[in-house]
């Protein structure tokens, strides 16, 4: 088998994902069964045969670390509150990577000083939580639609 350059004192092998970790990840790994077995959707390098650094993001989803990091400097250097939230998000399944706190009070502020017309107050939408998975219906706004079961606005209308 291939292991990851380091040693085993650095390294274990988790063989639900059949890849070796860090010991420094043992306690907050989260495994995802053959992870391994698919390419960074960065840059489309087979993850398993790579020798790149790989990380996993809170989900669960591997990437090169490098991929990860220049995807994220990249989409940060944007003024848009779409692009740091793309920045901030898993590229395979759309789930904030950390704590996004300070963006969802940002972004509560910006809906209080902005107030729908009066055609629009009313006017509910059906949206997915990206990051708890639930299905709600929510008042809309023009900026952002805001999960009533976890607080995100990392949700996408259905």
């Amino acid at each position: 088998g291939i292991c990851r350059v380091g040693g085993r004192d650095n390294f274990y092998h988790c063989d639900k994902c059949g890849c070796c970790i860090s010991v420094a990840l043992r306690d907050d790994h989260q495994c995802v069964e053959r992870s391994l077995d698919q390419n960074c959707p960065v840059c489309l390098e087979d993850l398993f045969t790579s020798t790149k650094q790989v990380t996993f993001l809170p989900c669960g989803h591997p990437l090169h670390k490098s991929c990860y990091l220049k995807m994220n400097n990249q989409l940060t250097r944007s003024a848009s509150i779409d692009m740091v939230l793309r920045a901030n998000t898993c590229p395979l399944c759309s789930k904030s990577v950390r704590d996004m706190s300070f963006l969802w009070e940002a972004m509560d502020r910006e809906i209080e000083a902005t107030p729908m017309p009066e055609e629009y107050r009313d006017t509910k939408v059906h949206i997915l939580c990206n990051d708890c998975g639930e299905k709600t219906e929510v008042a809309f706004h023009v900026i952002a639609q805001k999960c009533s079961s976890c607080g995100s606005y990392n949700t996408k209308r259905t």
